[in-house]
């Protein structure tokens, strides 16, 4: 179930950073207010069981590739070949992360 806070909180941090980028009425504002507190509610959870720094790397990564993704596909950036190989290596280290991330204590019943 962590992962899959760490996967929530990478999908609402999009909605949240196109938010701080196009936001113009209060409600375009609170709506991205509330954005950034529910991903940092799913990084918390997340961390719960998985540790921060696994988190964090995680949540980053995936976050900005797919913020960069939604700039190109969404809002028509160009992206450069180039560009797809670097979102691809962070995508790579993002799944190296989770397939060498072993379990915590909190998932072994300690802690």
């Amino acid at each position: 179930m962590a992962w899959i806070y760490v996967v929530l909180a990478a999908v609402v941090e999009v909605f949240w950073v196109v938010g701080l980028r196009h936001a113009d009425t209060p409600l375009e504002w609170a709506g991205t207010a509330l954005a950034i507190v529910f991903s940092f509610f799913f990084i918390i959870k997340a961390c719960e069981t998985i540790p921060s720094g696994t988190v964090y790397a995680v949540f980053t990564g995936s976050g900005a590739a797919a913020i960069v993704l939604v700039d190109t596909l969404v809002f028509g950036t160009h992206l450069k070949l180039v560009g797809l190989l670097f979102i691809g290596l962070i995508l790579v280290g993002v799944i190296g992360i989770k397939l060498t991330t072993g379990p915590s204590d909190a998932e072994e019943g300690g802690a």
